[in-house]
């Protein structure tokens, strides 16, 4: 059996090499071909997604913006089509946010934000649905990388 990997913004924009958030790019892509290999389960959650989109916008100039934009678009829309090896994580339901906004002020205080709520959810919800398997964040945030379920024999 296979390991569950969530990837975290951290991460993504390391794989997408956005500039000034790519000090990890090719010890990042070394680490994804090691899981391709080992046949993990790559999710992109939603907040990723959206986390990973604000940086490139928020970056670079125009050029470098819109090169990063288009090779995300792209990353993004062939794993929306099953064609990348990383599966979007389905979108929010209501039951969710509510959840979400629930446990919202007792992370705020731990100083993150909705964002990383949101994967640690995806991350938990993932370990319920797998109790046996190994399931983990893949993160440089220390507090979403300590998020890790051992596989079960």
């Amino acid at each position: 059996m296979s390991a569950t990997c969530l990837i975290d913004t951290s991460v993504f924009v390391e794989i997408l090499n956005v500039p000034t958030k790519n000090a990890h790019h090719k010890e990042v892509l070394s680490d994804l071909e090691t899981k391709i290999q080992n046949n993990e389960t790559l999710f992109l959650p939603m907040a990723t997604i959206l986390e990973t989109g604000n940086h490139i916008a928020q970056n670079g100039d125009g050029r470098q913006r819109r090169r990063c934009a288009k090779k995300f678009v792209s990353q993004v829309q062939k794993a929306l089509d099953g064609k990348s090896p990383f599966k979007p994580i389905k979108f929010l339901t209501e039951g969710q946010l509510q959840q979400w906004l629930k446990d919202f002020p007792d992370c705020a205080m731990k100083e993150y934000g909705l964002g990383d709520l949101s994967i640690i959810h995806d991350f938990h919800r993932l370990c319920q649905q797998s109790p046996r398997l190994e399931v983990y964040i893949w993160s440089f945030d220390g507090h979403l990388s300590s998020f890790k379920q051992e596989a079960r024999f």
